[in-house]
Parts: structure tokens; sequence; C-alpha cells
């Protein structure tokens, strides 16, 4: 049945279509397209109806499914403006196929990844004006699938809506590709082995707030998380995969079962080995990473993620105590991925792994 999916068109009408925003005040993910993808899977006929319509609400049961026991899971990636007026992604099949696992391990119906990499070609192509031109600025695409069965029981759902919308953005981070500060959680935990931190569902995301309101007060951007049983290991960051670099050798938690393997954290490490650094997918605790720092190891540390690209970290703070990295300063690696990713994902470099698709 994936072979047959048409894709239907439905235009807004001119005089309907949105007023663009200013592309100096973007923000991020506050402003929408006129037109989204969608698209709906039950068990007698598939998926089906998919068509690219008015940007538009959802009327949905009380008792929906994803109300009560959140099966929702989504994406995150970008179109780009590159040389020449062409419109770039970056890795949507490796996206795609993210959410297709995240799908698996939701019991949710797997998706048509060739089929809906050309329906967001499409869906880009026709809201081509959207994507910006200011630098540092992209049009980020969040596809989405829910359950929509009004049944107050806990079993998987027998229809689904997928969906795609976009949306124009400035940076993430508003200092840019500047130092953060990270406040490592040894209290709360964002998931464990065996549960369902490697994928990119919504709960994980509901779980992370309660901390991350903790760390913003006290003036921090972020969480570190550490590992659920010991409180011990480093794992990721709430919206990136962290990095550190110790003695020239660049480190980065596994991929264990309990942290997101993220688009940009493999783009990172393809590229730095590609450079002849020393990568290392290792188990690495707070402990040694603090104790490296205060030796002088510890060069600099970064996260990575389809939000920000590269997130230099200029603190850790663990225990009331204050760990400043690399004096507050941007690191020389850090600066370099993020300046050769943003070439890459924008055409103005080589794209020697054939990451990028062209729109049209």
């Amino acid at each position: 049945m994936w072979e047959d999916l048409e894709v239907a068109l439905e235009k807004v009408a001119d005089q309907a279509r949105k007023s663009k925003p200013d592309p100096d005040r973007l923000g991020f993910g506050v402003h929408f397209t006129d037109h989204m993808f969608l698209m709906k899977w039950d068990q007698e006929n598939g998926w089906h109806d998919a068509r690219i319509c008015p940007y538009q609400n959802f009327t949905l049961d009380p008792a929906a499914i994803v109300f009560h026991y959140g099966q929702a899971i989504f994406e995150g990636l970008k179109a780009y403006r590159g040389k020449d007026e062409q419109l770039l992604l970056f890795r949507p099949r490796d996206n795609f196929a993210r959410m297709d696992r995240s799908a698996q391990r939701m019991c949710m119906p797997r998706i048509p990844i060739d089929k809906l990499v050309k329906s967001l070609k499409a869906l880009v192509y026709l809201e081509k004006e959207w994507v910006p031109q200011r630098e540092g600025a992209s049009l980020y695409i969040r596809p989405t699938m829910i359950a929509i069965d009004p049944v107050l029981g806990v079993s998987p759902g027998k229809s689904y809506y997928f969906y795609i919308i976009l949306s124009p953005v400035g940076a993430y981070y508003a200092e840019g590709c500047n130092p953060t500060k990270i406040y490592v959680s040894d209290e709360y935990v964002r998931a464990v082995k065996g549960g369902v931190g490697a994928v990119k569902t919504a709960g994980n995301y509901a779980a992370s707030l309660y901390m991350s309101e903790i760390a913003k007060k006290a003036g921090y951007t972020q969480v570190l998380w550490l590992d659920a049983c010991e409180h011990r290991y480093v794992e990721e960051v709430g919206t990136s995969n962290i990095f550190f670099r110790i003695d020239d050798r660049l480190i980065t938690p596994p991929l264990e079962g309990s942290i997101l393997g993220g688009i940009t954290r493999d783009s990172v490490i393809k590229l730095a080995k590609g450079w002849g650094i020393a990568v290392s997918e290792s188990r690495i605790a707070i402990d040694e990473v603090l104790a490296a720092n205060a030796e002088g190891r510890l060069q600099e540390a970064f996260g990575t993620g389809t939000a920000a690209v590269i997130s230099p970290v200029g603190e850790l703070f663990y225990k009331g105590t204050r760990h400043v990295i690399n004096q507050g300063r941007t690191g020389e690696l850090s600066a370099r991925l993020f300046k050769e990713l943003q070439a890459i994902q924008h055409g103005y470099q080589e794209d020697p792994f054939n990451w990028l698709v062209r729109v049209g």
C-alpha cells in the first residue's frame, strides 16, 4: 500500500496567505507557514489520504490516546537557502529513518521513508518564500505522528495522524555559537536503559521540564543529564548530545539505549574522524570530566543538535560548584565544526558525505 501512496495538493488562496514575519525577529518555533503535510493511517487502509493542505487545527476526541498514554513521536530537521538561491535539506532520510525506529519502539505504524522525503521536498518547494535569507536562519521542519483513537484503555492505537509543519527560525540560542552554561542534574534523570530514551517521543521532553526550569531559574541554559542508575556517567544535554575534548581526544557517550542518536552527533563524528581527530564513543563519569578540567586537560566541551548545530559549553554547575571550561570561551574545534557544518548545510562547502538533498 505504501507504493500506491499519492499526495494531493490543496493550496491556500493568495488573499488568505499569512504575512511573513520580520526576518530579524524570527525566534524559534513561533511562526508557521501557510501549508502543512498530512496523512492518515488505520488498520484497514494503511497510510492513505496523503495531502499537502492549508495549515489547520485538528479536531480530536478528548479520549484520544495521545492525550492519555503519550503515543506521540516527532523529528526535527531544517531546510536552508544556499548559494544561487538553492533550497537544501540536510540528511532528511536519516531523520525519517530515525522516526521509523521511534515508531517501532512506540508500537506505531512504520512510515514510508522515501515517499516522505519526496513529499517534504514538494512541501518545502511550495513554501520556498518562507525559507529565510538571513545568516544563521533556516526553515525548521517538524514531522510528527500521534495516536487519535478515542479509547481509555492502555493499548496501542489503531489510527494515527502523521503531519509535517514548517517554521522559519532564527538561531536557537540568541548568543549564537558562543559558550552556554549547563546545570548538571544529580537528582533527576532523563531516561533509563531499556526505556524510551533512545527514541524521540514526546514524553521524554515532558519529563525533562521540571529540572530544566530549576536550571533556568539558577541562570543556566540547559541540563546535563547523568545516568539513571549510578548518577555518575554523563549521558546527554536536554536538546543535544554532548562532546568533551580531553588530551586532543574527542569523547562522547555511547548509544546504549538511553541516549538519542543525534543526526548532528553522527555528522560531527564523521567530520572529526575525517580531520584525523581521535574520537571515542565511551562512558565518561562527570568526576572524570571535572578532574580533567581542573588539571587543564579538558580543552573544550560542546553540545550538538539540529536546532543549535554546535553549542560550546563554557561552564558546568555541579553540586553547588561552578566549573569554568576553557576560560568560558568557544573552543577551536567547536568553532571549526560550527563553521564547517553551516557551510555544508548552505551548500557553500564540499559535501563529502552526500548529506544534502536539493529541493528543486
